[in-house]
C-alpha cells in the first residue's frame, strides 16, 4: 500500500525510543526527509514552521539513530523506533511528552 501524504505532502512521524518504548515526539515527514532517514540511518523531518528540511540533532547532537522504521494500518503515519543520543526535547527532556493533560487543563 502507498504511504498517504496529506495535502502539503507531509506523513505524521512518531517517535519511539527503540530500547525503553518510551514515545519521545511527533513531528512530520516528507518524502526527501523520509528517503533521507531510510537511507542515512538517522531522523529526518520537515520542518512545517520553517518550511525546510530539519536533520534532528544537528545542532544539538542529540540524534536520533534509526532502528526500524513502520507504517500504520492506513499508511498515513509512521512510527520510528530510534536509539536517542541525548535528550530528545528542546527542552532538555528525555520526551516532549512529560506534561500530564487533565480535564481541569480543558476547563481553563
Amino acid at each position: 500500500m502507498e504511504l498517504k501524504f496529506d495535502d502539503k505532502g507531509l506523513i505524521p512521524a512518531i517517535i519511539q525510543d527503540a530500547d525503553s518504548g518510551q514515545v519521545c515526539m511527533v513531528g512530520y515527514m516528507n518524502r526527501e526527509s523520509l528517503g533521507l532517514t531510510l537511507s542515512s540511518g538517522e531522523v529526518w523531518f520537515y520542518s512545517r514552521s520553517r518550511q525546510e528540511l530539519w536533520h534532528k540533532g544537528v545542532t544539538s547532537g542529540n540524534r536520533l539513530i534509526v532502528k526500524e522504521v513502520w507504517r500504520d494500518c492506513d499508511s498515513d503515519a509512521i512510527l520510528v523506533k530510534a536509539k536517542p543520543m541525548g535528550p530528545v526535547c528542546h527542552t532538555g527532556n528525555q520526551s516532549c511528552f512529560f506534561q500530564e493533560l487533565t480535564a481541569a487543563d480543558l476547563a481553563a
